[in-house]
This record gives structure tokens, sequence and C-alpha cells, in this order.
């Protein structure tokens, strides 16, 4: 968390407020995230237009004529646009300072988020050029998914949170989208039919978009760009219900350890 929905609801909840906006400055109270903000960022930002906001898996990119701002919010980050005057707390460690009065806070209490920059071109920056199709383009396909996991043995749930794969699924959504593919989390990836693909990938687009619509999943710390939580929380079948009954069988919601990720499936309903 935050996964693919929720980053998609920050951008979509910033953009109006940030792009044709000049960064009059960058305010760094704790430059100790994932990876340390750097110190140029601040001379690299201060004056510069904001041309456009964009997102590359769970990555969001704040592009400028001088070079592009790349922001993950970690497991417990948001984005949120609020008045420069509005006092900080001990948690928001970034403010992106705008022309109107209005700052991007970059709130992150267990600090895995991170703010970086590049001159670059983006998408061949070090964190974003390896990663899968994005799981609502064209690319991401029936074909495609068959294809990959065409002789993998690792089970299907992890092999679908592989961002190398498929950018920024993310372990809530595979749980949810596995359902609805009526597939168990456990199942070999490369014993996985065409047909099935098929349908896991209709399940994950539907999932998501799902999600979107919902202003995404907040289970404990996310919020969107106006401190709103998202409700997809309230129409999850299987994540987070373990031995409650099944929406659509009534059986028992199972909880499996994956790894160091839960994974929730109904030995009913997925096979």
């Amino acid at each position: 968390m935050p996964e693919l929905p929720e980053v998609e609801t920050t951008r979509r909840g910033i953009e109006p407020h940030v792009v044709g906006r000049v960064v009059t400055r960058l305010v760094v109270r704790n430059p100790r995230l994932r990876w340390r903000v750097p110190a140029k960022l601040e001379r690299e930002l201060a004056g510069q237009t904001i041309t456009s906001v964009t997102r590359r898996g769970k990555y969001l990119l704040l592009a400028t004529a001088a070079g592009t701002a790349i922001l993950h919010l970690g497991m417990s980050g948001s984005l949120r646009v609020v008045a420069c005057s509005q006092a900080a707390d001990k948690y928001d460690h970034v403010d992106i300072v705008l022309d109107s009065g209005d700052c991007l806070r970059l709130r992150d209490p267990r600090r895995f988020g991170s703010l970086l920059w590049t001159r670059d071109e983006p998408l061949r920056h070090k964190l974003l050029r390896d990663l899968g199709p994005e799981p609502l383009s064209p690319d991401f396909s029936g074909g495609y998914l068959h294809e990959i996991l065409r002789g993998r043995r690792r089970n299907i749930r992890d092999t679908l949170l592989d961002s190398r794969l498929v950018a920024g699924v993310g372990n809530i959504y595979a749980n949810e989208a596995l359902f609805a593919a009526g597939l168990r989390p456990t199942r070999p990836a490369g014993k996985i039919t065409r047909t099935q693909c098929d349908r896991l990938v209709t399940a994950i687009r539907e999932t998501l978009l799902r999600a979107l619509r919902a202003g995404g999943t907040t289970l404990r710390d996310f919020r969107d760009s106006r401190g709103r939580p998202g409700y997809f929380q309230q129409s999850l079948k299987v994540y987070g219900r373990e031995d409650e009954p099944c929406r659509r069988c009534h059986t028992p919601v199972r909880l499996k350890r994956l790894g160091q990720r839960s994974a929730f499936y109904c030995p009913k309903c997925q096979r």
C-alpha cells in the first residue's frame, strides 16, 4: 500500500492543482526517506513550471522543462494539496511549494517512500526502465500473460506482484482479481491455461477500475490528495476476510502466507 489505484487516484487529484504552476521553492524537513532526497533538488526545481503529472506503475512523475521529479509513496505515504500556511507535523517530510499559495505535501510515517530527480528521459531511469506493461493498457493481454507464465513454477499471486511482468497490481488487487477469475493464489503460474489467462486479465482490469471508481482502498494510512480515504475496502471479496463467509458461496475465506505476504481465497470458488 498504496497500490496502483491509490497512486492513480492521487495523480488525478493533484493534477488540476499543479500543472501549469511554478515551483517557488522546496522545503525538505527530513531528507532520509527510502533514498535520501537529493541535495540539489531544491536548486533544480525552484523556478520550474510543472508541465504534466503522469504515472508509471506505482511511481508519480512530475515533469518540468529541466527534468522530472519521481515520487513513490512507499507503504504509508500520501501526497496532498494543502495551503502553505497549514502547519506541518512530524510525518510531513517535504513540501513542493507552488506559486498558487498551495503546496504538494509528502507525508510518509514509515519513510519507505522516495522523491528523486532525473534530467534524462524518466522512463529510462533505473527504477522505471524494467517495469512490465501497465495492467490497464492494451499491451497487457491474455496472450501476453500466457506467454510470460509459460514454464513458471512460482505461484500465480507472487507472479502478479512482479513489477517486471506487470506494473503495479499489488497484493490487495491480485487477491481480489484471482477470486474474480476463480483461481487460487497458490496455483503454479505455468499451469494456467490461455483461457484462464484471458479471464484473469479481465478480472485484473475490472478490479482495478472498480477500485479507481471507489477512490482506492484505505486499510490503514492511505488518503487521497484532499485527505479523504478510499472506499474500495467496503467491496473486498476475500482480502482481509479470513474466516468470514465467502460473498458468493458462504464458505469461510482462508488465509495462507506466501512469502512475506498474506493470500486470501475461497477454497470452493477458487481452484
